[in-house]
C-alpha cells in the first residue's frame, strides 16, 4: 500500500511539473518569445493541452471571469498540492499514508 501511495505521489509532482511547464510555454508564446509555428513547439503546446485541460476546464467554469488573466493554473497546481501533502502525506501527516505505514 505505501508503495503504491508514493507512486501516486511522485505521479503528482510530475504532474505539477507538467503544468509548470505549460503555463511558462503559453507565457512565452504569448509574449512571442518563441514562435508558435514551429512543429517542437506547436507538439509540445498540443501535448500539455492534451494532459491538463480536462482538469483545467471545470475549474475555469467555476472561476469567476478576470480581465484575461487565467488563475485555472494556479488553482489546479493548489489541488494537487492539496492531495500531495494532506491526503497522501508521509508516515507522520496525512490521512493514507499513516494508515499504510501502521500495517
Amino acid at each position: 500500500m505505501t508503495a503504491l501511495l508514493e507512486f501516486v505521489r511522485y505521479l503528482l509532482n510530475l504532474y505539477s511539473w507538467v503544468v509548470i511547464a505549460s503555463v511558462v510555454l503559453s507565457w512565452l508564446v504569448a509574449f512571442n518569445v518563441i514562435n508558435p509555428y514551429n512543429t517542437f513547439v506547436r507538439s509540445l503546446m498540443m501535448g500539455f493541452d492534451t494532459v491538463t485541460e480536462p482538469f483545467l476546464r471545470p475549474i475555469r467554469r467555476l472561476l469567476p471571469r478576470t480581465q484575461g488573466i487565467d488563475f485555472s493554473a494556479i488553482v489546479l497546481l493548489l489541488i494537487v498540492f492539496f492531495l500531495q501533502s494532506v491526503v497522501i502525506g508521509s508516515c507522520g501527516s496525512g490521512f493514507l499514508m499513516p494508515l499504510a505505514c501502521q500495517q
